[in-house]
């Protein structure tokens, strides 16, 4: 009996301590304010209401050290003095992704309308994964997976898929359906083959190693003048690699490649594909919702051919990041490399009739990632965002034409938001060092001022400065900005030059 005392008496004791985490939920059923909640919203209204005013890049690499002396304690800390603390570590440090002058990186945006989705999606605690458990979340994630593969054209039927955190598992969840339907066992990754460019996304080769398949013989497929996949070059080394005795089972085609918005001939690879019962991927999670316009739709013509196909709203849609999603033709593709029945799991087993994102994805544990992308979609209809995604493919080719009209060299012309340039001072024509340097100042110059924030990359061992348009807070006064900013740091040399220099 003393010990059965003794034990509620304990149980009382940690109850009364435990508590203190229902605080906010007690202050709600009393209908009277919580000083987080009130900070957290006053915060996020003072943060968009001065976002136009705000720099896109700042270069602070100290501030974010004073986190280091909040390390977790016995103790609250008094809300003031954590707000306090968050407006000095997160205003005007680094880069501000939600900035409209964000112009590097591909950028998204982050609707606030999403946020609130995720805000009730953390404080219902949804889980997202298994349809028994949560009907309304996995219906809802499905239905958006449904619209997206409407929107590139897979049949109702079949098709399916999930939302992923982003690109990377998203390739990867392709790769890995793709190995187990063409049956690349332990014993053959060796003589397996896999196509793509040198324009393909990294993560692509990242994942090739995480899904075990580092062995297999990797074939970059050379490209055009415009950074393109040639099929023609694709064609004869599958025929050569054939003709080896070698396995070829998977080409990669980029929809919107990170450097340049590339888009490979997506018609010309699915029939090369089929003909040699190739796997087709295609990687659009920068490009794929652009097929919301007219110049995407017909740009990107044959996307509804392959296999599998990544694509981000938190690219093309704008949503926060930590919102991928990878699509198949044939849903049980996924199904049959990720299926697993658990015995504590055995209730769910009668509602296998709609698909839960654990019978199709390595993640069991995940956010409640549908709310964040149907709240706003449901808010704002799809018409803004059709508009956007326009207006960034315009705003790039503006660009395009008012940089050349300065003397910079450019890229090939922009396919979607994304294009390269750089500025060839008369005096270093032919010494590829000095021109990369110069150019790699320019970038310095330009993020120094801080109203834009732009990005490089090196091509063939150029360096090129990088034009990503894709935040729908960016509008013609950024571009103008950074056009502004270009003809300031370069004026001495382009007096030099009467008439300007283009290259294609």
């Amino acid at each position: 009996m003393d010990t059965l005392i003794a034990l509620q008496n304990r149980l009382q004791e940690l109850e009364t301590i435990a508590q203190e985490l229902e605080r906010p939920d007690q202050a709600f059923r009393a209908n009277q304010p919580d000083p987080a909640a009130e900070e957290t919203f006053a915060y996020a209204k003072s943060f968009l209401s001065s976002l136009f005013n705000q720099k896109a890049f700042v270069e602070d690499v100290t501030t974010p050290k004073l986190l280091q002396q909040y390390p977790p304690q016995e103790e609250p800390r008094r809300v003031k003095e954590i707000f306090e603390l968050l407006h000095r570590v997160f205003d005007n440090v680094s880069l501000n992704a939600a900035s409209g002058g964000h112009l590097a990186y591909i950028p998204g945006g982050g609707l606030y309308y999403a946020a609130l989705g995720d805000y009730l999606a953390a404080v219902t605690n949804k889980y997202s994964t298994v349809f028994y458990i949560s009907p309304v979340a996995v219906k809802m994630e499905n239905l958006l997976v449904r619209w997206m593969c409407e929107l590139v054209g897979y049949p109702a039927d079949k098709s399916g898929g999930y939302l992923t955190s982003g690109g990377s598992l998203a390739n990867l969840s392709a790769i890995v359906a793709a190995r187990d339907a063409k049956q690349i066992k332990a014993q053959l990754i060796p003589q397996s083959v896999v196509y793509f460019t040198h324009q393909v996304h990294h993560c692509v080769l990242k994942d090739l190693r995480v899904a075990g398949l580092a062995e297999c013989i990797i074939r970059e497929v050379p490209m055009n003048e415009a950074y393109e996949m040639r099929a023609d070059a694709l064609a004869e080394m599958i025929e050569a690699d054939l003709k080896q005795g070698l396995h070829p089972w998977l080409v990669v085609a980029s929809a919107g490649s990170t450097d340049v918005s590339a888009i490979d001939p997506l018609n010309d690879i699915a029939d090369i594909a089929e003909k040699h019962g190739l796997w087709f991927h295609v990687d659009a999670a920068y490009g794929g919702f652009f097929l919301l316009t007219e110049t995407g739709k017909q740009k990107m013509k044959g996307i509804h051919r392959a296999d599998s196909i990544v694509m981000d709203p938190h690219k093309g849609l704008f949503m926060p990041y930590g919102t991928g999603a990878v699509i198949v033709k044939d849903v049980q593709t996924l199904w049959r490399s990720n299926h697993f029945d658990a015995n504590y799991m055995q209730d769910a087993i009668p509602y296998h009739d709609e698909i839960s994102p654990a019978d199709i994805s390595p993640e069991l544990s995940r956010h409640f990632r549908g709310l964040r992308v149907w709240l706003p979609l449901q808010l704002h209809g799809l018409k803004p965002f059709r508009a956007a995604l326009e207006e960034k493919i315009l705003l790039t080719q503006y660009f395009y034409y008012q940089v050349k009209s300065l003397g910079f060299e450019t890229g090939p012309f922009p396919q979607l938001s994304v294009m390269i340039y750089r500025f060839v001072p008369t005096h270093l024509k032919g010494n590829i060092e000095a021109i990369n340097a110069y150019n790699a100042n320019l970038l310095k110059k330009i993020n120094a001022d801080g109203k834009v924030f732009i990005s490089s990359t090196s091509l063939n061992g150029e360096y090129w400065l990088r034009l990503a348009v894709l935040s729908f807070r960016t509008h013609r006064w950024h571009i103008d900005h950074l056009l502004q900013l270009l003809k300031q740091f370069t004026e001495n040399e382009r007096k030099q030059v009467p008439d300007a220099h283009h290259v294609n």
